[in-house]
């Protein structure tokens, strides 16, 4: 498999660092021995983005930007449509502009809504429980439109499912802003001693503990499965959704579990209510993936326990 940098010489990060600090970048370029070119710039910013596609000539386009905490948007959901889907619809418009018809969008498993376990890229989607799913959902379908106006364009639609771990030399990991919305950098917070607790949201659901199951995929697996999207968009047209996931389900206490096992800490955590949005399970059927894709992930959920601990313990104030 190439390394992006190998087909595309030139690699350009975008970002208004919303949730991330510009030093991500400096470790980034530390592990790949590759330089970025770097802008700071809101994706609703349509005069910024035209300056970086007039600068960089892009061949292909990798969407990362989105706000992504299902909790968050069922309570700010005009700030998730705004941000997420008119910041797109501006993205879309200035890569039509300049014509780079290649892009790759980080969407989510949360399309599915409560459909049948495992997900199946055949499934329909739309009947989601939360406003960021609903984000997601609606950036598919204008994609999918945009190709059907247009099918010289290219497009991966990634649904991942969930992200956890870091990268194993510890350098760059799960760092975000304020109080973490997801599951594993809480963990390794309250298991460091930055938080106090973990609450578990809901222990009465219909599983086999009743904690939410979920389908986890460590981000290195993640970031391989860009690679492969890349190169398929830059040989082909047409638009195709691909899972993202392991196809195994495990629960919240399974991860809380695994962790303490592999790291040796002990967890301070209490059951707790239900969490608005969230389903009770899913996970991958990523066949398509593999076919399509030539890619299959690698890492089991002790590898990412064992990697979050090691970027938390090496950097127990986050990335400066």
């Amino acid at each position: 498999m190439q390394a992006i940098s190998e087909v595309i010489p030139v690699l350009s990060s975008v970002d208004n660092y919303y949730n991330s600090v510009p030093a991500v970048l400096d470790r980034v370029e530390t592990i790949t021995g590759k330089s970025l070119k770097r802008y700071e710039c809101d994706i609703r910013n349509r005069e910024g983005l035209e300056k970086v596609f007039a600068e960089t000539s892009p061949q292909a386009v990798i969407h990362f930007a989105g706000l992504k905490a299902v909790g968050e948007s069922s309570k700010l959901p005009l700030m998730y449509y705004e941000n997420n889907i008119s910041g797109s619809v501006v993205l879309f418009e200035v890569m039509e502009k300049f014509n780079c018809k290649k892009i790759v969008f980080s969407s989510s498993a949360t399309v599915y809504g409560n459909n049948p376990i495992p997900y199946k890229e055949t499934m329909p989607t739309g009947d989601v429980s939360n406003p960021y799913g609903r984000t997601k959902h609606f950036i598919e379908q204008i994609l999918g439109d945009v190709y059907k106006a247009d099918n010289t364009w290219s497009i991966s639609l990634l649904r991942y499912f969930n992200p956890i771990g870091a990268h194993e030399s510890g350098l760059i990991g799960e760092d975000p802003n304020g109080i973490p919305n997801n599951l594993m950098p809480f963990i390794s917070r309250v298991a460091i001693g930055k938080l106090p607790q973990l609450t578990v949201f809901g222990g009465d659901y219909d599983t086999k503990d009743g904690t939410c199951i979920r389908d986890y995929i460590h981000v290195v697996d993640l970031a391989k499965a860009h690679l492969c999207a890349v190169a398929k968009i830059l040989d082909t047209t047409g638009i195709n959704a691909y899972n993202i996931g392991n196809g195994v389900g495990y629960s919240v206490l399974d991860i809380i579990n695994a962790f303490e096992k592999t790291t040796g800490q002990k967890l301070n955590y209490i059951i707790g209510d239900r969490r608005a949005g969230d389903l009770p399970a899913f996970y991958a059927d990523a066949t398509k993936a593999n076919t399509e894709l030539g890619w299959k992930a690698q890492y089991d959920i002790d590898k990412m326990c064992i990697d979050t601990w090691n970027f938390q313990t090496k950097n127990p104030d986050g990335i400066k």
